[in-house]
């Protein structure tokens, strides 16, 4: 949300090995809270577990007090975007559910989020999640030593349009390493042809944000809660990568599937799979 012009910073070998500690963490996390999402639970107890588990791991939860944030998650409801501010609202059958785990870990933020269903999806929920998961795909596909970054939005653009969604314009993807937000700036939409080119040790979020509707959005009273203009669902997934001599490497990847990330026998959650930065 914050990298605006801020430098695009190399890693080094050593920074990259830090930075795959906390990207393991942020995944293990997110883990953990999908599997412990169910039908009447509150978004507060979310937040409460995932803030326990990452101080439990020697990190602290990124989101927490940055730029004024006062959660340690954020958890993102149906027509929600991003920036969920965790509260006592509870879970209903059919929501969908976004969260995204960032943490600090020894000087490194890893930063990773997905959607997940709560209960039993409609049918346009679970086609839109389905869409989103494949945009993050599509987005990380496009990463390879020499591309422009605005690959990356061009191809996920192209597939989220063709399937009749639209791609949120006002949060993009950003660098990520001992800032929680650097450069360069991430778009999911736009020209091939632009931005920097992508060189081995550059580190990024790629976090396509796919609404069933207009991609126009507005921010609620609190100052952080991103909503749909039109209320309909948006859903979003998120990984860290880095750029390699030869291609990419996802630094989140997580350690199993998320739960029930494609089939539904589990009743209480189902895991589905200038701009600012998300």
């Amino acid at each position: 949300m914050f990298a605006g012009k801020a430098p695009i910073r190399i890693k080094s070998a050593r920074d990259l090995e830090a930075l795959r500690r906390s990207c393991r963490l942020a995944a293990e996390t997110l883990l953990l809270a999908g599997d412990h999402l169910h039908v009447g639970m509150t978004t507060l107890e979310i937040d409460e577990l995932v803030h326990k588990f990452i101080i439990d791991h020697g990190a602290y939860p990124s989101p927490l007090n940055y730029h004024g944030f006062p959660k340690s998650v954020c958890t993102s409801i149906n027509e929600v975007v991003c920036h969920g501010i965790p509260s006592r609202r509870r879970l209903r059958d059919g929501d969908i559910i976004n969260i995204d785990v960032t943490c600090k870990l020894d000087g490194f933020h890893g930063d990773t989020s997905a959607t997940f269903y709560v209960g039993t999806p409609s049918a346009e929920a679970r086609r839109l999640v389905e869409v989103t998961r494949r945009c993050l795909e599509i987005g990380i596909e496009q990463v390879r030593p020499g591309a422009r970054i605005g690959e990356i939005g061009r191809a996920i653009e192209a597939y989220a349009v063709a399937q009749g969604c639209s791609v949120v314009r006002d949060f993009v993807g950003h660098g990520i390493g001992r800032d929680f937000h650097e450069g360069p700036q991430v778009p999911h939409f736009g020209d091939a042809g632009r931005g920097p080119r992508m060189e081995p040790g550059m580190t990024f979020t790629i976090e396509p944000m796919i609404n069933l509707g207009g991609w126009e959005l507005e921010i609620l009273q609190d100052g952080w809660t991103a909503v749909t203009k039109d209320r309909r669902l948006s859903a979003q997934f998120e990984h860290t990568v880095a750029v390699t001599e030869t291609g990419c490497e996802v630094l989140t990847t997580r350690s199993r599937p998320l739960r029930n990330s494609e089939t539904f026998d589990q009743p209480a959650a189902h895991p589905a799979g200038g701009p600012v930065s998300g």
